[in-house]
C-alpha cells in the first residue's frame, strides 16, 4: 500500500486473559519463531499476574522471564507479510519505504484468507482539514452508529514519524469508533523527513486543540474529548497533552497510548534497553534508528521524548503493549513515570504477539481483546472526566 495520496488526505493495573507483565530480551527469527531469549532484570510492578491473582506492588518481573513466540494467528499475519519478499525500510529511501507493502497488507491478506473484510463498517467516514502551523491537516473522521453528540477521540496512525498514513491504520480508528461509542478523528499529520521535528508534533497540538474547540463539527462533545496513537502516533498523543499542560488550551479527558515510542536514547537505560532487541518483521532496533535519523528529534525534548518531561498534571492513561515488540521496555517504564507522577494509568501486555497487532481485530483474538479494553477505559473517561481541564 503506497503512501496516502491527495484524494485520501482529504477524502498501572494488568488485566488477565492473554495478558501478562513481561520483561525480557530476544531476537525474533523469521516470521514464527523467537530465538536465544535472553531473561533481563527489570523493576517493573505487576497488580495482576497473568492468571489475574493479585501480586504484590513493586514485585519486580523479568529476571526470571523470557519473551514468548508468536502466537499461531500472530505467525499467520507475519507469515503473509513474508510473503511479500520486501526490502526492509531501512534498506531504502523514505520514499520508496512508503511504496511498500506494510502489516496492514498481510493482515488484509489473512482477512481475505478467511473470506472477511479487512475493515470494520462504521456507520460513516468524512473528512475535516484542521488549519496547522503548516497549512491544511487532513484528517479521516469515523462515526459510529447513533445520533450524538458523541464523545471524541483524536487519533495519531503510526509509522515512525516517516512512512504509513491515516488509511494504514484505519481499523484501528474504526474498531474504537465502534467499540467506544464515540467519533475518531485521525489525524494526518506532517511527516519525515520533508517535515522533521517538530512539525508532527505541532501538528499533534493543534489537531487537538481544534477538535476539543470545535467538536461540533463532527457531532462531538467538547467536553468528552480524549487522545490517542499508536507507536509513533502514541509519542504524539502524549506529546500533545504536554503542549496542551505547558503551551496552554485544553487537556483531553483520556490518553490511549498503543506501544508509544517515549525515548529516542533507549540503549542508554538498563530498563528501556531490555527489550531494544525483541524485534518482528514490522518493527525491530534498525528501523527505530532508521526512523530516529529522519525525525531527526531533540533527544533531550520531552515533545520528542516524553520520558524525559515532567508528568505531572496529564490525563488519565491507558498503555497498550505487545510482548514481542523493543518499544515494550519503554513503554513499560513510561507507564511507571506516568503512575509516579500521580496520573491514573493502566497497563497492559499482550502475549504472543508483536508490534502493530492493535488494529488487527479479527485475524488476532488478543486485537479485539485490547480494543474491547482500551474502549471500556476509553468510556469511563468519557463519563468520569466532566468538563475538559483548560490549562491557561
Amino acid at each position: 500500500m503506497g503512501q496516502f495520496d491527495q484524494d485520501n488526505a482529504v477524502s498501572s493495573a494488568i488485566r488477565p486473559s492473554r495478558r501478562s507483565m513481561l520483561t525480557g530480551s530476544a531476537k525474533l527469527a523469521g516470521a514464527a519463531a523467537l530465538a536465544g531469549a535472553v531473561p533481563a532484570a527489570f523493576g517493573g510492578r505487576v497488580v495482576r499476574a497473568q492468571d489475574g491473582t493479585p501480586v504484590a506492588e513493586g514485585t519486580p518481573v523479568g529476571s526470571d522471564v523470557t519473551t514468548g513466540s508468536p502466537n499461531e494467528q500472530m505467525a499467520a499475519v507475519l507469515a503473509a507479510f513474508a510473503a511479500f519478499e520486501s526490502p526492509a525500510i531501512y534498506e531504502v529511501e523514505p520514499r520508496v519505504a512508503r511504496e511498500l507493502p506494510s502489516f496492514f497488507d498481510a493482515y488484509a491478506a489473512v482477512r481475505a484468507e478467511q473470506g472477511e473484510p479487512a475493515l470494520e463498517a462504521v456507520a460513516d467516514v468524512s473528512v475535516l482539514l484542521i488549519p496547522g502551523p503548516g497549512g491544511d491537516i487532513p484528517c479521516r473522521v469515523f462515526t459510529p452508529e447513533g445520533e450524538g453528540p458523541f464523545p471524541v477521540l483524536v487519533y495519531f496512525h503510526g509509522g515512525g514519524w516517516v512512512i504509513a498514513n491515516i488509511a494504514t491504520y484505519e481499523n484501528s480508528a474504526r474498531a474504537l469508533a465502534n467499540a467506544a461509542g464515540c467519533v475518531v478523528v485521525s489525524v494526518g499529520y506532517r511527516q519525515a523527513p520533508e517535515n522533521p521535528f517538530p512539525a508532527a508534533a505541532d501538528d499533534a497540538y493543534a489537531a487537538l486543540q481544534y477538535v476539543i474547540e470545535n467538536a461540533n463539527l463532527v457531532n462531538g462533545d467538547s467536553d468528552r474529548v480524549a487522545v490517542g496513537g499508536e507507536s509513533a502516533g502514541g509519542n504524539l498523543a502524549t506529546v500533545a497533552c504536554l503542549l496542551t499542560r505547558d503551551q496552554g488550551g485544553v487537556l483531553p479527558v483520556h490518553q490511549l497510548l498503543v506501544y508509544p515510542v517515549t525515548t529516542f536514547t533507549p540503549d542508554a537505560d538498563p530498563e528501556t534497553a531490555a527489550t531494544l532487541n525483541v524485534g518482528s518483521l514490522f518493527l525491530d532496533a534498525a528501523a527505530l534508528e532508521w526512523f530516529g535519523s529522519y525525525y531527526l528529534p531533540d533527544v533531550t525534548s520531552p515533545f520528542a521524548s516524553p520520558l524525559v518531561a515532567d508528568l505531572t498534571g496529564l490525563p488519565t492513561a491507558t498503555v497498550v503493549l505487545a510482548e514481542i515488540d523493543p518499544l515494550r521496555a519503554q513503554g513499560e517504564v513510561y507507564a511507571q513515570a506516568l503512575t509516579d507522577a500521580g496520573v491514573d494509568t493502566e497497563v497492559t501486555i499482550y502475549e504472543g504477539v508483536t508490534h502493530e497487532f492493535f488494529g488487527m481485530v479479527g485475524a488476532i483474538d488478543e486485537a479485539a481483546d485490547a480494543v474491547a479494553a482500551a474502549a471500556e477505559r476509553l468510556t469511563a473517561s468519557f463519563e468520569d472526566g466532566g468538563e475538559s481541564t483548560p490549562t491557561a
